[in-house]
């Protein structure tokens, strides 16, 4: 009987976890969570915000039970070190768990910018729910919430902080917002969209430090004073943040979204090779065997760029779990790749990227604005196939565009249609990549 120990208690530890105890009936398996919750989706929290669902619908399985039914064992803990010689694993609560297969799936941690005030009362990331807990607490109608940072992540947690009634500002020190994924036109459209649905945004900006307001009591210093923070004699006082244009805001919330980066300190000095994430290779193994990863956590190949990419969606982090966990179970079994793909709904505007949505050298791209009717779409080619685009506003194209640069679609004569016309999606998808998926057919068949 073989131990399979899994780090991470997200999606991709338990999609991991269920998946060997279908295919390993009598194998002993353990998923250490690093926090003191039942397993959860971080995706929830934002729903959690606005009411949408109560604490236990974040639960990543709602029966109570589930784990103990299907003889999980789920401890409450963080992983410090591993050592792969000995095939342990050391825990902050001084326990030593031996494996046989391991899989590697701690997700990713905020990043801490080097900014002053950051340990203030008021001052919180949005990533856990004892977050949500404090955000919740402070974040009632008409209070002055600050968001440092407009990326994916942020402009989720705007959504939720415009629906509960604050008067919300955000600081980007990009030049526009989402940076990541979306070229200098979508990322202004979804600033001015914003900015009309009452948002102060503040690009190409930083904080440059987090201070108390003084002695004027903001709603933050009335919350911390009835819960007993401070000296008991000054109510507390509200924050006042500077900012790297001159400005200064005041504020009783500060949320840093300033992204995440994989969560791998831990592995130092391990032998497990580490880049941006944990590099594995299709079968998700590391390059130690019978060590996995899977999820924020792992770097993997992008068939698109060629490149290996850490890939921080739920839907890779799941095909990957499963990947990991097929071959913990000894069933041979590879990642058919991952792919950047980003789809965001900002305060009701849909916005895409998928794939190198920059272009690569020696590309074409094709563009078409209507600013007005506040949609945009650009396509970047690599030859006569789809590599990358943006899109705001074009939310009948999004799976197509998914379809076509995933699939690596030859468009043939319709690429030249597509430099004209890029709205010409569906039906280049409808002519080029059902004719590939017969073509692909027949090789298949030809193989067997």
């Amino acid at each position: 009987m073989s131990h399979h120990v899994i780090l991470g208690a997200g999606p991709a530890g338990i999609i991991a976890a269920e998946t060997l105890r279908k295919h390993c009936p009598q194998d002993r398996i353990t998923v250490v969570g690093d926090e003191r919750e039942a397993p959860y989706s971080r995706m929830a929290i934002p729903y959690l915000l606005i009411g949408k669902v109560g604490e236990e619908g974040t639960w990543l399985r709602k029966s109570k039970t589930h784990f103990d039914d299907l003889r999980i064992d789920i401890v409450q803990a963080r992983a410090t070190r591993v050592d792969t010689s000995a095939r342990t694993v050391l825990l902050d609560n001084g326990q030593a768990l031996s494996f046989d297969k391991l899989l590697i799936a701690t997700g990713s941690s905020p990043v801490r910018p080097p900014i002053s005030g950051l340990d203030l009362p008021g001052v919180h990331t949005c990533w856990t729910l004892e977050d949500a807990r404090s955000i919740a607490a402070l974040a009632k109608p008409g209070a002055k919430v600050l968001q440092m940072g407009a990326g994916f992540i942020g402009c989720i947690i705007m959504e939720a902080l415009q629906l509960r009634g604050v008067e919300l500002s955000v600081v980007e020190m990009g030049d526009r917002m989402v940076p990541r994924m979306m070229g200098p036109m979508a990322g202004g459209m979804i600033r001015d969209w914003c900015e009309a649905k009452g948002v102060k945004v503040y690009t190409s900006t930083k904080v440059e430090a987090i201070e108390k307001a003084g002695t004027s009591a903001g709603l933050v210093g009335k919350i911390a004073g009835a819960l007993g923070w401070g000296d008991g004699t000054d109510p507390g006082s509200g924050l006042r943040v500077r900012l790297s244009g001159g400005q200064t805001l005041e504020a009783d919330l500060v949320i840093s979204a300033t992204g995440v980066r994989p969560s791998i300190g831990f592995l130092k000095d391990s032998g497990i090779t580490c880049l941006q994430g944990i590099l594995t290779d299709e079968r998700m193994q590391t390059n130690v065997p019978d060590v996995y990863a899977a999820g924020d956590c792992a770097e993997a190949f992008d068939m698109v760029s060629g490149q290996t990419i850490v890939s921080a969606i739920q839907p890779n982090a799941a095909e990957q779990a499963r990947v990991a966990a097929l071959n913990m179970a000894g069933q041979d079994t590879t990642l058919k790749g991952v792919t950047q793909i980003n789809v965001l709904d900002t305060l009701g505007l849909i916005s895409s990227s998928f794939g190198n949505w920059q272009g690569v050298a020696g590309g074409e791209h094709a563009e078409l604005t209507q600013k007005e009717a506040g949609r945009h779409l650009s396509l970047q080619f690599k030859g006569d196939i789809l590599v990358g685009c943006n899109s705001v506003g074009w939310t009948e194209h999004v799976g197509v565009m998914r379809g076509l640069v995933e699939g690596q679609v030859h468009l043939g004569e319709w690429k030249d249609k597509l430099m004209k016309d890029p709205t010409q999606l569906m039906q280049a998808y409808l002519a080029c990549a059902q004719g590939q998926n017969r073509w692909q057919g027949a090789q298949d068949t030809r193989r067997r």
